[in-house]
């Protein structure tokens, strides 16, 4: 079967090269994988990279993998950038904002990935008619295999959207939607690779109570897992065309599948979709009426 995939060079030799300076406040998790990814992708040239964050011993250790320049100061940041990835974490969200407010430019364009912040919430306390752009990546940005959802503010323009786009394809799979859909992607794909994982978990234990060892049961596991999700993405088919392809009939496959349908799987994970999408709704308005 010829996939539809392509290669990682391939994938990185498409997309949309900024040449602009770029700032990342916030070198957690999140914000080094961006950075790693746009280095990768050859988006810009790392020299016009710069860092920003309160730990010195994380910058130091960027600087000296991916010769990156860095600060602890977020105003020298913002005045040498002109694209400024917002990756810190939302309770501190708001000082941040106000010390980039003294050194903010019209022409700036701000994203964020803060959870539940919203466009009018950061637009507000910069008090600058900004490009600015909000999204919803998960954790498998570090592996370069994230999903992520961008949402486009009004003063976005075009360039702007192509950069944020190329930015998140470096590092997994783009959507675009608008900001009201952005609590259903932080429940569907933001929470779930926690599902995932809980998944793997079970199929894992699931393999030791039949009698394989715990760690030939994880191999196995977490290869089905990332074997079964390459295959529906390359191939573009429906998950239950895929599904009927491995269900023979009076088969094993057919009778664990009824097992799982009698104890709800299908809507267990609906649910905890939709509830997670609740919370995130709470948690917004919470964080956005402070």
């Amino acid at each position: 079967m010829q996939t539809k995939g392509k290669s990682v060079a391939q994938k990185h030799d498409e997309h949309h090269h900024i040449n602009k300076p770029i700032a990342i406040l916030g070198a957690g998790n999140m914000g080094s994988a961006l950075l790693k990814g746009i280095i990768n992708a050859k988006l810009t040239p790392p020299n016009k990279i710069i860092a920003c964050d309160v730990n010195t011993e994380k910058l130091q250790t960027l600087s000296a993998e991916w010769k990156v320049r860095t600060t602890p100061d977020i105003r020298k940041a913002v005045q040498e950038s002109e694209i400024l990835l917002l990756c810190v974490k939302p309770q501190t969200l708001s000082k941040v904002l106000k010390v980039m407010k003294e050194s903010i430019r019209p022409g700036h364009l701000v994203i964020s990935i803060v959870a539940g912040m919203r466009i009018s919430f950061i637009q507000q306390m910069l008090g600058t008619d900004l490009g600015i752009v909000r999204t919803m990546p998960n954790i498998a940005a570090t592996v370069d295999e994230g999903a992520a959802a961008v949402a486009f503010g009004m003063s976005v323009t075009a360039e702007q959207q192509k950069i944020a786009t190329s930015i998140f394809e470096a590092v997994g799979e783009v959507v675009v939607v608008t900001e009201d859909q952005l609590d259903a992607v932080t429940g569907l794909s933001g929470s779930g690779p926690a599902y995932i994982y809980m998944v793997i978990e079970a199929l894992i234990d699931g393999g030791v109570k039949m009698g394989l060892s715990r760690d030939i049961s994880t191999k196995l596991a977490i290869q089905t897992v990332l074997g079964s999700a390459t295959l529906a993405k390359s191939s573009g088919l429906h998950p239950a065309i895929l599904r009927d392809q491995v269900t023979t009939p009076g088969g094993t496959t057919i009778n664990a599948i009824h097992e799982l349908e009698s104890h709800g799987l299908r809507s267990m994970l609906i649910d905890a979709v939709a509830t997670a999408t609740r919370r995130s709704e709470e948690l917004s308005k919470l964080m956005n009426n402070l």
